[in-house]
């Protein structure tokens, strides 16, 4: 599994809609956001790409939990959606 950030790739001042196309044109199977409105912003119907919303951007928090978001990683089909809460 590679891991790149949207500031690796040179995508951070990309819109939602720009990042996705971008993601998926690039071959990524999955995109991890913190913006909890994605799904409210963008048609996300006929996306190939999973998109995996945590619900919070407290990396202490995430960290505690990372056995939930990879068990999600791990069970999202392409062009799934899921949000994920943390304690």
């Amino acid at each position: 599994m590679t891991v790149d950030t949207a500031a690796e790739n040179d995508w951070s001042r990309l819109t939602n809609g720009t990042l996705i196309e971008s993601a998926e044109r690039d071959g990524y199977d999955t995109l991890i956001t913190t913006d909890q409105n994605l799904r409210y912003q963008q048609n996300l119907k006929h996306r190939k790409i999973a998109i995996v919303v945590l619900k919070t951007s407290s990396w202490p928090r995430i960290r505690n939990s990372v056995e939930k978001v990879i068990a999600e990683l791990n069970q999202i089909p392409s062009g799934g959606f899921v949000e994920i809460d943390f304690p």
